[in-house]
């Protein structure tokens, strides 16, 4: 990958972040705009304060390096509720929609839209101005 790369509109995401080989390294090396935290410690993070404190965590470094922050796993309104107050800026999980193939994906796709109508004022922030 090259600058040319970047200056088409390109966008490098690391992917479940946190996991495997991911290095924090990465963050200061590679043109990333992009962390997706890993739906491990998101699946925790409701039961678990330690879990919790890492996803909060990676969502300020990330925002603190420009990055766009997206969690994986959300499963439930609650984990969905706290992302928001930590301010991530998009969300992925079966709570939204489950694996789908494209022709069926209307449905699925409105029943994401209503869980987050339903929970704008959460999912809205005013404070978060991406």
């Amino acid at each position: 990958m090259c600058s040319s790369d970047l200056a088409t509109g390109l966008h490098v995401s690391i992917d479940d972040f946190g996991a495997g080989q991911t290095s924090l390294g990465y963050l200061a090396t590679l043109p990333i705009s992009e962390l997706k935290i890993d739906k491990a410690f998101v699946l925790n993070m409701v039961a678990d304060d330690r879990n919790a404190a890492i996803v909060r965590s990676v969502v300020e470094l990330g925002h603190s390096l420009g990055f766009t922050v997206t969690a994986e796993g959300v499963e439930t309104l609650e984990s969905l509720e706290r992302l928001t107050q930590y301010g991530c800026d998009t969300v992925q999980g079966y709570l939204l929609c489950r694996p789908t193939a494209p022709a069926d994906l209307s449905g699925p796709m409105s029943r994401a839209d209503e869980i987050l109508a339903a929970n704008a004022a959460h999912v809205l922030s005013p404070s978060r101005a991406r």
